[in-house]
This record gives structure tokens, sequence and C-alpha cells, in this order.
């Protein structure tokens, strides 16, 4: 059986379990929930005239099992695809990054995955090998609310960096944490930021496996706020789906060509 509960009541809470113990009944609570579900999951409710705690029925769970098997079959068989493909779009950025600024090509970031868990993300470096030094120097021209960072005409950020992030193809180095398991090819986009920043509600987008584009890269991209974006991620979580994911990467194609909000 899985519970998913609406609002935390720990009267209630340890009352059920112990009920469901007594009877020898298997159970796990499933989440937390901050806001009623869609219209078309079907809620039981465990107490008469209560909607705070609920069963959620299994073979929704089962369905979404399936469906990220599929998806990371999806994942490897895009990865091993793309990637003989792009190696020499790569080598050539790696070169050209070199070239003008002297450093690491590829930039290292620790991100927040799946059920908070932290794992090193790569990108192409498109800034200064200085840039968390210079960070707080122009901290005031951040133009989103902290914890995010972003900076339209960010000074730190390189002649062939700029170019690189309006083409995406900073992100390309990503296609490896997908083959590691750490992030899909879509998804909520992983936060630099630790969980213990996210407020409750924020957790929910913490369900599924981060990815390389998702919602918000093809509604507006870097010109979005956190707010904004989870409530994209969330909608995402609520209806993904293959034909969705497939949607997604065919609009970031486009988005692409279109590079509103990358910078």
């Amino acid at each position: 059986m899985l519970i998913g509960l609406l609002y935390f009541e720990t009267i209630e809470l340890c009352d059920l379990a112990t009920r469901l113990e007594v009877r020898s009944i298997r159970f796990a609570f499933l989440k937390f929930i901050t806001r009623i579900p869609q219209p078309d999951i079907p809620l039981q409710p465990i107490q008469p005239n209560s909607r705070k705690l609920v069963c959620l029925p299994a073979q929704r769970h089962h369905h979404r099992r399936m469906y990220d098997r599929v998806k990371r079959v999806l994942d490897v068989c895009g990865c091993v695809c793309l990637l003989p493909t792009a190696f020499p779009l790569m080598l050539a950025c790696a070169v050209a990054i070199w070239i003008e600024d002297r450093g690491p090509v590829v930039f290292r970031q620790t991100r927040t995955g799946k059920y908070g868990r932290r794992f090193a993300m790569y990108k192409f470096r498109t800034m200064k090998t200085n840039a968390e030094e210079l960070k707080l120097k122009y901290a005031h021209l951040n133009q989103l609310s902290w914890p995010d960072f972003k900076i339209a005409r960010d000074p730190r950020v390189t002649r062939i960096g700029r170019l690189l992030r309006k083409t995406s193809l900073d992100e390309v180095p990503q296609l490896i944490n997908v083959l590691l398991g750490d992030m899909s090819l879509v998804g909520p986009r992983p936060t630099s930021f630790d969980v213990d920043t996210y407020d409750l509600h924020h957790t929910e987008r913490l369900e599924v496996v981060p990815g390389v584009t998702g919602l918000w890269q093809i509604n507006g991209r870097s010109d979005l706020d956190f707010d904004e974006r989870l409530k994209l991620d969330l909608e995402y979580i609520e209806k993904r789906s293959v034909w969705l994911d497939l949607s997604i990467l065919v609009g970031t194609v486009k988005a692409v060509f279109r590079p509103r909000g990358a910078y």
C-alpha cells in the first residue's frame, strides 16, 4: 500500500501506522503532497470524510516504473547515437576554449539530483578561471532572486563562452552524466544549491532524475525565476510521458535557433 499525505498530522500518522502494523499490512509513505494531485488520480480516503490521509492506486505507481525503465533505455540509446556525431564538435569547442583562456576545458560543478543526492555535473567552461572569486564582486548585478545567480551580460563570461551558451553547446558534456545515470535527457534542471536551501514545496521537483533539458528550457530559459521554473517542473512531473519527453527534445532544438534567455 502506498500512502500519500496531503497534510502532516503527527497523531493521525502514528495512529494509522499502528493500525496497519497490527493488521500486518505492508505500507510505505509515498511523500508529503503539498497540493491536490491532478483530477485523473482516484484518491481513496483512508479515514471517513478525510482528505488528509489518502491511498494512491498501486497501478499508477506501476505505470511510472514502466515509464522510468523505457526512459532509461531511450536515454542510453540517444547518447550512444549522439556521442559519435557530437565528438568532433566537442573537440572543436575544447580547442576554442583553451586558445582563448588557458585553463580547464571542462567545468565540474556539484549539483542536486534525485532525492537530493549531490553529484558532479559536467559542462564546457564558459567563464574565466577565477569566476567564483569574481561572483561576490558582481553580486549586485544579479537579476534573479537568491540563491539563483544570473547576469544578462556577465563580465565573467568569455567570448567563446557566450557563443557556447547561446547555442547551448556548453551543455553537451552532460551526455556523460546521462550515461552515468545521474541525469536524463529530459527533466528538471539540477540546481547548484543544496536541498537545505529548498522550501518544503520545492522538494517535489526532486522526485525525478534531473535532465539536460526540460519545459523551462523551451519556455524562457534563464529569463525565468526559480519559482516560475518550479511551476513548469511540477507540470512536467505530473504529465511526464515518453511523448512529452520527445516533444521537449524537439522544442529544445527549436529553442537553440531562437536563443531568447540564453546568456
